[in-house]
């Protein structure tokens, strides 16, 4: 119980830090192209302390979840001091605007790859795609029962599995076997099956192809439909995380990081339909593993992971939730920055389309004008965050 609390504070500390340096990454980009930055704050709610330093007051507010980067003149419409209106975020380039307001999920996904290269040069990364990569290579296969394979072995004390004695050894990542790709784990386990006697293996080992003769031998396995078939067999186990060097870590980091964008963008796509699931599971339905979680369920989750000793989990969880909230805040929707730096791009191509028209830069966007809509968002927000939240106490998801 012990570890599952710690687990669960962990996780919890763990998001404030990301929300702290998501407003930080604001703050810092603006401070770098001269903006007016007022103040900067962890947490929500009464100032516990403040201070000043420069023209930026900092301090921490008694709930710690989130925070905020004060910006002067984020808008033209924001009311600025005279000493304050050179230097207000609206008077900048565009770009520039673009890149301070999206700073915090830039730097979301920092933290993300960070936390990936770090599982990637120590424990591996998962091997979501099923890649056939050896993590052990047997000293013997044999037939499907004890009785079959004292009876007829099919290796001797001494004399090594077809793997092994070709000369494979654990890493090793099967290309092809006897010219056939096998780009996934069961396509080389179809195609093994499927022969017998001396062919091809083609290997990736430390980034260069090799090729070995395996001798594959007939085994007795349990078939799909009942009773036993003859199939072959090579004596390689999977390996479920893929190990990297310091050096290669960065390439597999890079790699898994556009894999869980790809996966984020395909959760967030079917985000709306998932929300009825969730609805009904907090009245007794089963909670569907696929549905949205929010931080008190995500950090419920990371504490279960320590609890089982599952760091790898523990830290993709906080990977992919990084990753999520990164790429959510970027969607062109107020009161999110991907909603500011839509407004923003929008003026800059209406601008430029009234100067091919011989027109003046039409003035800045009402947000009063928005302010309908993004309450209407705003509301919408809250209610599935508290139902989310609902769900995740009453009908949880759990790791096992």
């Amino acid at each position: 119980m012990l570890a599952y609390v710690i687990g669960v504070v962990l996780f919890a500390l763990a998001i404030c830090v990301s929300v702290a340096l998501h407003e930080a990454g604001h703050m810092v980009t603006a401070r770098m192209f001269g903006m007016r930055v007022r103040r900067y704050f962890v947490g929500f709610g009464p100032t516990v302390f403040s201070f000043r330093r420069g023209e930026t007051e900092y301090g921490l507010k008694a709930i710690p979840l989130g925070g905020f980067c004060d910006i002067a003149g984020m808008t033209a419409l924001d009311e600025v001091t005279p000493e304050e209106a050179p230097r207000a975020m609206w008077r900048f380039k565009t770009w520039k605007r673009t890149v301070v307001m999206s700073a915090g999920s830039i730097t979301h996904f920092l933290l993300g790859f960070i936390v990936l290269f770090v599982m990637a040069a120590t424990m591996g990364l998962p091997n979501v795609d099923m890649k056939p990569i050896a993590a052990q290579i047997s000293d013997c296969v044999q037939n499907a029962t004890t009785v079959e394979a004292a009876n007829n072995p099919v290796c001797k004390p001494g004399d090594p599995a077809p793997a092994k004695r070709a000369g494979l050894l654990p890493g090793d990542q099967v290309l092809s076997v006897a010219g056939k790709p096998t780009p996934t784990w069961d396509d080389m386990v179809a195609q093994v099956k499927s022969l017998s006697g001396p062919v091809p293996v083609v290997v990736n080992r430390d980034g260069a192809e090799r090729t070995f003769v395996v001798d594959i031998p007939k085994v007795i396995r349990p078939a799909a439909k009942g009773g036993t078939e003859s199939v072959g067999a090579v004596g390689i186990a999977r390996a479920t995380a893929i190990h990297y060097s310091v050096v290669g870590a960065f390439g597999g980091a890079a790699s898994f990081t556009g894999d869980m964008f790809a996966r984020t963008w395909d959760g967030l796509m079917a985000f709306p339909k998932r929300i009825p699931a969730v609805f009904n599971s907090i009245f007794g339905g089963e909670r569907d593993p696929d549905t949205p979680v929010s931080v008190v369920g995500a950090s419920r989750l990371g504490g279960e992971a320590v609890e089982a000793g599952l760091w790898q989990v523990f830290l993709l969880l906080l990977a992919s939730l990084n990753f999520f909230i990164g790429v959510f805040n970027l969607l062109p929707l107020l009161p999110m920055d991907g909603g500011h730096i839509a407004i923003v791009w929008y003026e800059r191509v209406r601008d430029w389309l009234r100067g091919l028209r011989g027109k003046p830069a039409g003035g800045p966007v009402d947000y009063t004008k928005l302010s309908a809509i993004t309450m209407v968002l705003v509301v919408i927000g809250g209610g599935v965050t508290l139902l989310t939240v609902t769900a995740d106490i009453v009908n949880p998801i759990r790791l096992q």
